[in-house]
């Protein structure tokens, strides 16, 4: 099928530059948080300090991570029904890492809500750790859509 014989017509090349922007913007705040949070991790609990990060991460949270992701899904949808890939190998394995990279985001709000309650359940050497996954998922998202190897 030609990309601009689908439902979204010659409009899907700028569906398509739209929704990669928003993957950036989302990816972005997805590596910015886990960041803010090995950083407040290290706060005192209730010090100015800790309250500046709790400031922070609410704007990241408010500002890029919840328009983009909101976004990314519905261009992405989008592009999925134009393109008609839901029994394409390659994109099932690739909407399963967005669904996770969705979770992982609402685990992150959830520990972002725990750190501004001045609970630290995790290590600073866990939270680092976590700070990676973003980047892994990324990689082999791109992996998937660009090589699909299966």
């Amino acid at each position: 099928m030609n990309d601009l014989t689908g439902w979204l017509g010659l409009a899907y090349p700028w569906v398509k530059a739209a929704h990669v922007t928003f993957v950036i913007f989302w990816m972005a705040g997805l590596f910015l948080l886990p960041r803010f949070y090995v950083y407040h991790q290290e706060t005192a609990v209730g010090s100015p300090e800790d309250r500046a990060w709790i400031e922070r991460e609410a704007r990241v949270r408010s500002i890029i991570l919840t328009p983009a992701i909101g976004v990314v899904w519905i261009l992405g949808l989008m592009l999925a029904f134009h393109l008609d890939i839901w029994g394409e190998h390659w994109f099932q394995a690739k909407l399963a890492f967005v669904l996770a990279l969705s979770a992982y985001q609402g685990w992150l709000g959830s520990y972002g809500k725990k750190l501004a309650k001045g609970e630290r359940p995790l290590s600073g050497k866990a939270v680092r750790i976590i700070n990676e996954i973003p980047g892994v998922a990324a990689a082999i998202i791109v992996v998937l859509v660009i090589v699909r190897p299966f």
